[in-house]
């Protein structure tokens, strides 16, 4: 090995996205509702960005519950794990090893 040479240290796991204020905000709605269900409008009466509501299914924070008989269009969501993790400012437990 040459004296320039310098040993190299393992590389951190990346760290997860956190969410932005906005999508926190919408998270931290669902840790008091039963079953973790996420507001299809936030608390001025304004319907939550579908952007918003989209990237936090894309990050795993949230899931589709069930349909919305009275909008289709409107998803009806809830917390996951990793979303009341996010929401709580944590990170969520990992799943064990087998």
């Amino acid at each position: 090995m040459s004296e320039d040479a310098k040993p190299t240290q393992p590389a951190k796991p990346p760290r997860p996205p956190s969410p932005s204020a906005n999508q926190r905000a919408w998270l931290q709605r669902g840790l008091t509702e039963p079953g973790g269900k996420l507001p299809l409008f936030d608390a001025k009466g304004r319907e939550i960005d579908h952007r918003t509501i989209q990237a936090c299914l894309d990050a795993g924070w949230a899931e589709p519950w069930f349909a919305n008989p009275l909008n289709p269009a409107m998803q009806i969501c809830r917390l996951t794990e990793k979303g009341r993790a996010a929401a709580e400012g944590r990170r969520a437990k990992s799943a064990p090893k087998t």
